[in-house]
């Protein structure tokens, strides 16, 4: 073993001071050090092979309700030019081909779920033509085949897993749809199909073969391995972290809400977007330089004052998505590998900002530090009150998207990401941002049998205001933080009932206006 410490020291030199720390947390348990030096071999292929943890919860949710599309992961592309249709759908097959989640079924075998792999699919691409339609109409139409496609649940018994459709909007202009079941695929992998689409769309264009190297290993192997690894004193000294961050008082988060939360959990949503400026997103990123975080910690601490301001609760307990690819086999790969973890933070005694961020830190990285152990088994370990009207251990989550997702470029096309939003919600509240060249963009993705749309604006407008206000004054207290957004509310409130207060103006001219024409008419 220590030889092996040896070889993971050696890249300190490397590594910046958080990732250091990090390091030094793995290796005082010496868990994600052999975690990371352990080749995953290939499976045997006598037999299906089980599903991962990640996998398993879905596989449960999808049996409490296989109508449910909350998992139907979207994606709307542009493109203008001159689309090769052939190649495209060509390259959409190979890469199906190449990657057995995409190819993969799922079946019940000895009271077992399983992975049932086929040897291949045919993934069509359909191509719908409304050029000939108005305008207003044609729009009004590729929202509602979205809405189609997006909702449509899929059988993860019978399969596919993906469906792809391409709509025809202009004589050169089109809106391709990429939609699969989240239990085949996570964020990353769409970095994935985006790299090899490139490639093999430029090679099928122009008559040649794939030139893309064979995948080391496929999904299913790591989910073979996955269950073998984590067993033994491995999960024990996983569970013994989060036994003690998470065992003991893990209250509900208590949000203000429009309606009454039903007694079975819907999934019915929308989605509100944020845009910060540049320059915000550059003081929000020199800010947490400073403070020894990363952009995710300082906007997570942010977020968490945020939910004090709204619960009056200290202890506040937030979701995220951890990509869980720090090996280089599966770096390549398409699959299920996220996992969720746990962020409970205490926000008493009247903090400041700044050490309020130390706070989110030490957390953060603990988690990062306990990371594979899956969301699944915690929630089997630790046993919370389950109930059917919410999610077990958290019911908001925040997440900040910095993989290295691949802005699609295919040769000859312009091409343009466009908002999508299946009109669905796994949690009460799903802030997910993404930094971009340009700065801070996401959305806030709400329940809507909770929560009324001008609240989620409200909420956001909130949000902006305190960001704005530690990048100005790192050292403020939690308490002026919260008489900020108080006052910061009644603008909002005052500015609100202006504008009403005009459009009943405008409302009243205009009916003097018609009475005054009316008069004159007779």
């Amino acid at each position: 073993m220590d030889n092996k410490k040896d070889e993971i020291l050696k890249r300190r030199s490397k590594l910046s001071p958080m990732q250091r720390e990090l390091l030094e947390k793995r290796l005082q348990g010496e868990i994600d050090s052999h975690y990371q030096l352990e080749i995953i071999p290939k499976r045997s292929q006598t037999s299906p092979a089980p599903l991962s943890f990640a996998q398993q919860r879905l596989w449960f949710l999808h049996q409490l309700d296989p109508s449910n599309p909350s998992y139907n992961e979207l994606a709307c592309i542009q493109l203008t030019g001159a689309l090769n249709v052939n190649a495209l759908e060509q390259s959409l097959n190979e890469i199906a081909q190449r990657h057995e989640a995409l190819r993969t079924t799922f079946e019940m075998v000895e009271g077992q779920a399983v992975q049932i792999i086929h040897p291949t699919i045919t993934v069509a691409l359909p191509v719908i033509n409304l050029c000939l339609m108005p305008e207003a109409v044609r729009q009004a139409k590729v929202e509602q085949l979205i809405i189609q496609i997006a909702q449509k649940p899929f059988d993860l018994v019978s399969g596919p897993l993906l469906r792809v459709m391409l709509i025809q909007i202009g004589v050169q202009e089109y809106v391709l749809l990429f939609v699969i079941h989240h239990i085949a695929m996570d964020g990353w992998s769409k970095g994935v199909v985006y790299r090899e689409l490139v490639i093999l769309y430029e090679a099928f264009c122009t008559g040649k073969t794939s030139s893309l190297p064979e995948l080391p290993i496929q999904y299913a192997d790591f989910a073979t391995w996955q269950r073998h690894w984590l067993q033994g004193d491995v999960l024990q000294a996983h569970l013994a972290y989060w036994k003690k961050q998470l065992g003991s008082n893990l209250v509900t988060l208590q949000l203000p809400t429009d309606r009454p939360r039903p007694a079975v959990q819907t999934f019915r949503g929308a989605s509100q977007y944020l845009t910060l400026p540049h320059d915000l997103t550059t003081n929000l990123k020199a800010l947490s330089q400073q403070q020894g975080a990363t952009l995710f910690m300082t906007l997570l601490t942010n977020f968490k004052i945020l939910l004090h301001w709204y619960t009056s609760q200290d202890d506040i307990v937030v979701g995220t998505d951890i990509a869980n690819r720090d090996r280089s086999e599966i770096e390549g790969l398409i699959g299920f590998f996220i996992n969720q973890l746990v962020l409970r933070t205490n926000l008493s005694d009247n903090p400041t900002f700044q050490e309020l961020v130390g706070r989110v830190r030490k957390v953060t990285l603990d988690a990062y530090a306990h990371q594979h152990l899956p969301f699944e088994k915690l929630v089997d370990v630790l046993k919370p009150e389950r109930t059917l009207s919410y999610m077990p251990l958290f019911q908001v989550k925040l997440v900040l998207q910095n993989t290295p997702l691949q802005l699609l470029k295919l040769a000859g096309l312009n091409i343009r990401q466009l908002n999508s939003d299946n009109e669905t919600a796994k949690f009460d509240l799903l802030f997910n941002l993404i930094d971009t060249e340009q700065g801070l963009t996401g959305k806030l993705e709400y329940n809507t049998e909770l929560f009324d749309a001008s609240s989620i604006t409200r909420m956001l407008k909130h949000f902006k205001t305190l960001l704005h206000t530690v990048v100005a004054q790192p050292q403020i207290r939690l308490k002026a933080l919260e008489e900020i957004l108080v006052e910061a509310d009644k603008q909002q409130q005052m500015a609100k009932q202006k504008e009403l207060k005009e459009i009943r103006t405008q409302k009243f001219k205009n009916v003097q206006r018609r009475v005054i024409k009316q008069t004159i008419e007779l």
